[in-house]
Formats: C-alpha cells, sequence, structure tokens
C-alpha cells in the first residue's frame, strides 16, 4: 500500500486490523454483503442486548481499504444502540479513517452496508417492520469506473455476438459458470483472453475446470477490475492485486462483465 494514497489510520487499521473474527450467541446477529464483479464480501457479527451493541467482530475478503472499513466500522458502532448504528453512514467510516481515495469509497459503503444489514436481521428477528434508508444506495459510484462511459464501446455485457471480440486483446470478470464459458467460447476468435476473479481459485463445475486447464486462457487470481481507461475507446484496464493490495494496468481492447 502507498502511504501517498491512504492515511496512516487506514495503514493501521490494515495491518493490525480490530476485532476480526466470529460471534456466538442467541443474541448474536449477522450481516453479509458482496459485490461479485468488484469482488469484496464482508460479513459482520453483532452482539446486541438491550438494543444496544455490545460486541461487533467481523471477516471480510478484499483489498486493504476493505479490512481497514470494516475494522473501523465495528470499533465505530460499539457501545451504539441499533437506531444510531444505523444513522453511520460510508462517509462517517471514511472520515474517522482521515479520508479515502475516492476509486476506494465503495469499500466503506460496503462496510456500512454489512452493518444495516446485521441490524435489518435483528430488528425482523423480533417481528419489527424494517425500512432501510435509500439515500446511500442512490449516491453510490459505479463500482467500476469508466463502465458507463465505454459501454458498446470496447465494455459488453453479452458475449452472444462473438465478432466484437474478434482478435482483441479481452478480460473477462468472472461472475459464475456464464463468464467461464464466455472465456472458453470467446478462445475461438481470439488467442488473447484473460479471466479475472477475486477468489484464489475458480469456483465451476468440474468439466468447466477441465476445459479451462486445457485452454488457453490465461486467469489471474486474487484481482478485481478497479477502472476501465482509455480515449475514445477501451484501451486499458486498472487491476489491483487484492493479495498485495497493488494496482497495475492491463492493455486491453475489450472487457466482458455478464452481470
Amino acid at each position: 500500500m502507498k502511504s501517498t494514497e491512504y492515511s496512516e489510520k487506514v495503514l493501521d487499521h490494515f495491518r493490525n486490523p480490530r476485532n476480526v473474527g466470529t460471534l456466538e450467541g442467541d443474541n448474536v446477529v449477522r450481516g453479509k454483503v458482496g459485490n461479485p464483479t468488484c469482488g469484496d464480501i464482508m460479513e459482520i457479527f453483532l452482539e446486541i442486548d438491550d438494543d444496544v451493541i455490545k460486541d461487533a467482530r467481523f471477516r471480510t475478503f478484499g483489498c486493504g481499504s476493505a479490512i481497514a472499513t470494516t475494522s473501523m466500522a465495528t470499533e465505530m458502532v460499539k457501545g451504539m444502540t441499533i437506531d444510531e448504528a444505523l444513522e453511520l453512514t460510508r462517509a462517517d467510516v471514511a472520515d474517522e479513517l482521515d479520508g479515502l481515495p475516492p476509486i476506494k469509497m465503495h469499500c466503506s459503503n460496503l462496510a456500512t452496508e454489512a452493518l444495516h444489514e446485521a441490524i435489518k436481521n435483528y430488528k425482523m428477528g423480533k417481528g419489527e417492520a424494517v425500512v432501510m434508508e435509500q439515500k446511500e444506495k442512490e449516491e453510490e459510484p459505479e463500482c467500476v469506473v469508466g463502465k458507463d462511459e465505454f459501454l458498446d464501446r470496447g465494455v459488453y455485457l453479452s458475449w452472444m455476438d462473438t465478432s466484437q471480440f474478434e482478435d482483441k486483446r479481452t478480460l473477462v470478470l468472472h461472475t459464475g459458470d456464464e463468464s467461464v464459458e464466455a472465456a472458453l467460447e470467446l478462445t475461438d476468435v481470439t488467442d488473447r483472453v484473460v479471466l479475472l476473479t477475486p477468489e484464489p481459485r475458480i469456483v465451476t463445475t468440474d468439466e468447466l475446470k477441465q476445459e479451462l486447464r486445457n485452454s488457453p486462457v490465461k486467469v489471474l487470481y486474487e484481482s478485481r477490475l478497479l477502472e476501465i481507461r482509455g480515449e475514445e475507446e477501451v484501451e486499458k484496464a486498472l487491476i489491483v492485486n487484492l493479495d498485495e493490495d497493488e494496482e497495475y494496468e492491463l492493455f486491453v481492447d475489450a472487457i466482458l462483465i455478464i452481470e
């Protein structure tokens, strides 16, 4: 991680995360959220007594910012009432960390979403109606910067017309079995196909695993697409290596995102 991009608080919570782990018991609730395109998955456990959060733990799969924001969020909510915790926003978490780069703000958003999901589960368990504010969701930025800008100019949501990928350096985001099938199919029209997954391994059928092993598809594990760059058309993809939290550019001509 580069200190020029992250505050000392972010670095501290990444290197020394607080409240890692799980909680168990009758008064423990869990909230889990994730984004298959981004790759971040956050799970928060809350111990609640008389509508007061007594303890909080978390498990997160994602980049350093994802770990830091969830660590900070669990610290902030201890001692809060559930109504106070529901008022916590992504901006509150980012401010407490002395700021985050704009491209990383979705991490703090997921931290609060996991928190709110846990509280929603608690309220539903008590038979209470739950009405969640939509303001943060409406303000949430695109997970992949540039996705809408380059739609149909190098970014595609479908692979049925394979001629769009002919002889192009193609990046396919792993979002399930269909994306694996697409990557394999595209090797008929281009010999430069990269499959990007945030996971340490591709989870799919045995048949697709075998086909993938025998194919020219290159798989980038524990990696996530952050931004799509170019002039008139797609030229580069900004990738983050989740294992080392390092960013780099990959030259591409086409990006397939199956939602």
